[in-house]
């Protein structure tokens, strides 16, 4: 999996990087489809926010994460994706197990009704 690692109005060290690829490795033997996540780390006024963008099985999924200190917004961010991720798998897993469909044979006041008898 690919992680994109950019910043914005903040320098993004090696050891930042080498510790976000780290933390979301993780998630990617959770969700071996996923082919990438983009990550933002945005500082405005004092404060961090981390986006994460990725596509997994057919949508779109995007969190963001907000703190005063860089790694706990890096977290936040994480385990929202995670959680996101779940409720995917989740859904599409869901979908696959549809309530079976009626085969009981038709009774026979039912067939009698559908008779011309005259």
């Amino acid at each position: 999996m690919k992680i994109n690692v950019s910043g914005h109005h903040c320098d993004i060290s090696e050891s930042v990087n080498e510790d976000i690829q780290e933390k979301f490795a993780k998630i990617a033997n959770h969700f071996p489809t996923l082919v990438a996540i983009d990550v933002i780390v945005t500082k405005e006024h004092g404060e961090y926010s981390v986006e994460i963008a990725t596509k997994y099985e057919g949508s779109s999924i995007g969190v963001k994460g907000k703190g005063d200190v860089m790694y706990p917004a890096i977290f936040q961010a994480r385990k929202k994706l995670d959680a996101a991720l779940s409720h995917r798998k989740g859904q599409l897993k869901g979908s696959l197990h549809e309530k079976p469909k009626v085969t009981t044979p038709e009774i026979a006041h039912e067939i009698i009704q559908d008779m011309d008898l005259n």
